[in-house]
């Protein structure tokens, strides 16, 4: 029972170390899931501007009919 006496002490401080950096990293992947949805919500912005664009090109181009005729047929 003597050796069991100094692994408690040290048995705490693992376990202690290991909680702050499963905290750590918990802090660390809620901070990068915020960017990537923030990230994520430009990005779906830029794919409708581009997406106006390419329609305000086809209306200019007069092939918007065509282009919608193509969505709607299946293949």
């Amino acid at each position: 029972m003597a050796a069991r006496g100094p692994e408690a002490p040290s048995g705490r401080a693992l376990r202690d170390a290991a909680e702050n950096l499963f905290q750590e990293l918990q802090g660390h992947f809620q901070a990068l899931t915020a960017t990537l949805n923030l990230r994520m919500e430009e990005m779906g912005g830029r794919i409708e501007d581009l997406q106006k664009n390419v329609n305000d090109l086809m209306v200019q181009a007069g092939i918007e009919s065509s282009a919608q005729e193509q969505v709607a047929r299946p293949y």
